[in-house]
């Protein structure tokens, strides 16, 4: 009996501790929460535009040399410099131009004393056939005497402005204001004419040249002011003209961008936005926008908490960007506080 009482009170306690509430609860965790502003993605209408790609270079642009044949006696700029309209940058050995200048001034001389010598034999000539003392013949004589001596003085002349010009290109002169870009000798170089010695540009006005379509280059004007990318840099362009292209169905859009600051460098690649009509996009704010390599994403706020979700990017206005694709009207992202949130893997 004892043995039964003792199984009775085990099994007692047994089932007592089986039917008693359980202390132990399950915490459900908060959902995460990225610390920034929300924004709530909505259709926008936008401008639709197409982007004409091209080079931006520089309107004034030359590539000097000279007419001469000689040594390169020094080279008074080098690459980088900003230079001054007129200023000399290459000076060239022409020792024997001035031994012909030496010649033309004597040559000169020489003309005119002949001159001088002519025309008082024809005043003698002439006031001897006033007074009958002289034949029609000996006038004649002396007249083409002195038309001779003027031609002669002329060509003399002539010759030493020849030379004087030639003698110009012995020292080469910035053609306007702007930056030496190339250097192609050296003092001790050989010049031959036509061969280059240095180029200068003029960056404060550069000319952005894109290729496009009949179709779409028809709708575009004359004095048409678009916007413009140069290396990631927004600025506008004014339509210089629309020309048909070497290469292919395609034309030519010119578009002059002013840059006085010289901020945009040139030979850099450009884009023209060329407008097409309106669309509707979705559009977040671009510091929404965190990158992972190659890849592009927002942080998504939903009930469940935030998350990166990957996007396809297209345009940027001002300080939104499009999203082609991954985003719905309605969605709410998140700009987090700090760019190091969500500037991942830069």
């Amino acid at each position: 009996m004892r043995i039964q009482y003792l199984a009775l009170a085990t099994v007692s306690c047994a089932a007592a501790l089986a039917c008693a509430p359980s202390d132990t609860r399950t915490a459900t965790p908060s959902p995460h929460r990225v610390q920034g502003t929300t924004y709530t993605v909505r259709d926008t209408t936008v401008e639709s535009a197409m982007d004409a790609s091209g080079v931006a270079e520089p309107v004034r642009q030359a590539t000097l040399s000279t007419r001469l044949m000689g040594t390169v006696l020094s080279v008074l700029a080098r690459e980088g410099d900003d230079v001054a309209a007129g200023q000399p940058l290459v000076r060239i050995d022409a020792r024997d131009l001035a031994a012909k200048q030496a010649q033309s001034s004597a040559a000169i001389a020489d003309a005119d004393a002949m001159r001088k010598d002519a025309l008082t034999h024809a005043a003698r000539i002439r006031a001897l056939y006033a007074d009958s003392a002289a034949t029609r013949v000996q006038l004649d004589a002396v007249e083409t005497a002195v038309a001779r001596a003027d031609a002669g003085v002329n060509a003399a002349r002539a010759s030493a402005s020849e030379v004087a010009a030639m003698t110009a290109y012995s020292l080469v002169r910035a053609p306007f204001a702007g930056k030496v870009t190339r250097r192609f000798v050296d003092p001790g170089a050989f010049a031959a004419p036509g061969a280059p010695l240095m180029t200068v540009e003029d960056g404060s006005e550069l000319r952005i040249s894109a290729s496009t379509t009949p179709d779409i280059a028809r709708g575009i004007k004359r004095g048409q002011v678009l916007n413009a990318t140069i290396e990631q840099q927004t600025t506008t362009a004014r339509v210089e003209g629309v020309v048909p292209s070497t290469a292919g169905n395609l034309y030519m859009i010119n578009a002059l961008v002013a840059n006085p600051t010289g901020s945009l460098l040139s030979g850099s690649s450009a884009t023209l936005s060329i407008p097409q009509g309106r669309r509707t996009v979705l559009l977040v704010p671009s510091r929404s926008v965190s990158r992972s390599g190659d890849l592009t994403g927002v942080t998504v706020r939903t009930s469940a908490g935030d998350a990166i979700r990957w996007v396809r990017l297209g345009r940027t206005q001002d300080d939104m960007v499009e999203v082609s694709s991954g985003l719905r009207a309605g969605e709410v992202v998140v700009i987090p506080d700090t760019v190091g949130v969500s500037e991942r893997g830069r």
